[in-house]
């Protein structure tokens, strides 16, 4: 059975169906890295088969002036070496992205609530979107984006914001969410209440569209973690 490490940098931003999936087909361990103590360590990479590591809303570009986040990279650094495989969501995407050499900016615009993302050329023979339709829901929230690090690739695409997936060798990068239900953007919504009129969003709205795709994403993050575990 795959041994799989969820590393969670936020508390209400959890990996959702992800996790419940992970928990019910694999050997899963969950690590809360911002309740980590200054003696705490993570474990050893050679435990593990397959890594995930969550989103927070701290900006990558300043991880490192988070003490959990410092601890946190130089564990990232130690997955980017073994080759195992490894999926950053959100911010966990652009932290992987920024160690492989990519950069984090601000997208051309905050994204939350329901998006469409659509597959590149490139994603036809990427194991990680094996049955996916070309284009298809996803639930945002973020204001920052990353590039694809120099020989990645460019798996998804979406508007505004331009990048919406990478892979370079045995990490992948979305910056989308498949694993969040409405009850996870509630929770969201409850924690970061004024965000949404940044964009002239209500908190209302945002769970609106969250619940009308949630099916849709559902199925969709099934077959992601699917994908996922089947790589080696």
């Amino acid at each position: 059975m795959n041994k799989v490490l969820i590393i969670q940098n936020d508390p209400p931003e959890t990996l959702g169906l992800y996790e419940s999936f992970l928990r019910e087909h694999s050997d899963l361990t969950l690590i809360k890295a911002y309740q980590m103590k200054p003696q705490d360590e993570f474990p050893s990479v050679h435990q593990f088969s397959h890594f995930i590591i969550g989103p927070t809303p701290i900006s990558a570009n300043d991880a490192l002036n988070h003490e959990f986040l410092r601890k946190e990279w130089k564990y990232l650094e130690e997955i980017v070496d073994s080759g195992k495989p490894c999926l950053g969501v959100c911010c966990g995407g652009q932290m992987l992205a920024k160690l492989l050499g990519g950069e984090v900016t601000k997208s051309p615009s905050k994204e939350i609530g329901g998006y469409t993302v659509n597959l590149t050329s490139d994603s036809l023979s990427d194991p990680l979107y094996c049955g996916f339709p070309e284009a298809f829901p996803v639930f945002h929230w973020h204001s920052d984006m990353f590039t694809v690090p120099p020989g990645g690739k460019l798996l998804a695409t979406g508007n505004p914001c331009p990048i919406q997936s990478f892979r370079k060798d045995n990490i992948w990068g979305i910056i989308f969410h498949l694993e969040v239900t409405a009850v996870d953007a509630m929770r969201w919504a409850d924690a970061y209440p004024d965000e949404p009129q940044a964009i002239g969003k209500t908190s209302e709205q945002v769970l609106a569209e969250c619940r009308s795709t949630e099916s849709q994403m559902k199925t969709l993050a099934v077959k992601l973690m699917k994908n996922f575990l089947s790589q080696k």
